[in-house]
């Protein structure tokens, strides 16, 4: 995939940590059947695009129930922010910590991926609301983009009109990966006191940035269906559907504040 934090490797050490040390390889074992007049289902126990979309749910409904108090922390009376919460900071960090642990072991994330949400959540609700208190209605609107744009993605891909071949996963790929390095060059030049002028500003070149990095995101959200897909068709263990529900998720909440960062650079236009 083409999150950092999901990828063809890392869930196939999440599948063989789940499937045990002296399990077979999950290449070569076939699922056995007891004849057919038994109840067991040889998929019982394996990855499936409905146990993902399940869990995907789950983590959702956990990041919107945090985001709400995060949004409730934010004092801004008379359209203005007097304080930035101090904890969605640590939700923030502790977000940041718990990605990288679970990029090192996968197979935590039934347990680590709610937690994340959580944090995560607080954050995602306190930077909403500063927004919402200088652009009013813009929540609601980015929101409703960031819903319109994974419905849009979701249905083109499963009618194939965006089709994820090797080419298009290496562009993507590449583009998230410099993206990246661009972001983590940009924070360096703000702590030595300079800045990239265009990333917060409503210039023609800062809103056709934030329009590409928005339509880099719904481009990931591509290799991410393409991932869960794969993934029940080869029959990885069940546990991995939260790992794949957590990659879906950091690429949401990626789209949405990029589309929230969007529509603000609009709106000062």
């Amino acid at each position: 995939m083409s999150n950092p934090l999901l990828n063809d490797e890392k869930l196939r050490k999440a599948a063989e940590a789940d499937a045990g040390w002296a399990a077979p390889d999950a290449s070569t074992r076939a699922p056995m059947t007891d004849g057919p007049m038994s109840p067991w289902n040889p998929r019982q126990g394996l990855m499936t695009v409905g146990g993902t979309a399940s869990a995907t749910a789950v983590l959702f409904v956990l990041l919107l129930a945090s985001a709400a108090v995060g949004w409730s922390m934010v004092d801004a009376p008379n359209g203005e922010v007097y304080e930035f919460p101090a904890l969605a900071i640590g939700g923030v960090l502790v977000g940041f910590v718990l990605a990288i642990v679970l990029a090192f072991k996968p197979m935590w994330a039934r347990v680590l991926a709610p937690v994340y949400a959580l944090a995560q959540g607080i954050f995602i609700g306190a930077i909403s609301r500063a927004y919402e208190t200088f652009y009013d209605g813009i929540v609601l609107q980015a929101a409703g983009v960031t819903v319109a744009v994974f419905a849009a993605m979701l249905v083109m891909y499963n009618l194939r009109i965006v089709k994820v071949t090797a080419r298009f996963r290496r562009i993507v790929v590449g583009a998230t990966l410099g993206l990246m390095v661009f972001y983590g060059v940009a924070l360096l030049i703000n702590l030595f006191g300079g800045s990239v002028s265009f990333l917060s500003q409503p210039s023609a070149l800062g809103i056709g940035f934030s329009i590409f990095v928005a339509g880099l995101a719904a481009m990931n959200l591509a290799l991410d269906f393409d991932f869960i897909e794969n993934g029940a068709r080869e029959g990885l263990p069940k546990s991995v559907e939260w790992y794949a529900a957590f990659g879906v998720m950091v690429t949401v909440v990626w789209l949405y504040l990029e589309i929230l960062r969007l529509l603000a650079k609009l709106r000062e236009r």
